[in-house]
């Protein structure tokens, strides 16, 4: 059985295949935001795909870096997500490439915490070729921010309805 399209998806964007994940994924220029991460094979249903990975902050931390990243006019995206009530994992530093995983209201993956970690499995089987997403679920009592992600059960927002 011959891998479906690797080399030429490999050819247009950054292959990497970290410890923390379980399938060949590259990151590219994404049609939803800037990068995304992109499936290099196909990816069975309900399997664990990649850990999201970095520093592991204070919430407080997180939002000090936050503020200091605006002040220098630094760009509108964080690449942060959160463990718990007291902390967040900050994947600008040390991450695994999951951090580039964009928002989608109709997602491919889901997010699981287990014992402190934080794992994206497959929700269905996602194609070669396919970018990975998320839903985002930002706080509905947060600054709404507008969806780009295209998909038909778009619900305009970011944030969870």
């Amino acid at each position: 059985m011959t891998r479906p399209r690797r080399e030429p998806l490999a050819k247009r964007g950054r292959v990497f295949v970290p410890r923390a994940s379980r399938f060949p994924l590259c990151v590219r220029r994404s049609l939803i935001h800037r990068f995304g991460v992109f499936a290099l094979e196909l990816i069975p249903w309900r399997q664990r795909v990649i850990e999201y990975t970095g520093e592991r902050i204070s919430r407080k931390e997180g939002d000090e870096r936050w503020r200091r990243m605006r002040r220098r006019g630094g760009p509108e995206c964080t690449y942060s997500m959160r463990l718990d009530r007291e902390q967040e994992i900050d994947g600008s530093v040390g991450g695994s490439g999951a951090e580039f995983i964009n928002h989608s209201c109709q997602p491919n993956l889901r997010a699981c915490r287990i014992r402190g970690r934080v794992f994206f499995f497959s929700r269905r089987t996602i194609r070669a070729g396919e970018e990975l997403t998320l839903d985002y679920r930002f706080r509905r009592e947060g600054a709404r921010v507008e969806c780009l992600c295209g998909s038909r059960k778009c619900r305009g927002t970011i944030n969870r309805k």
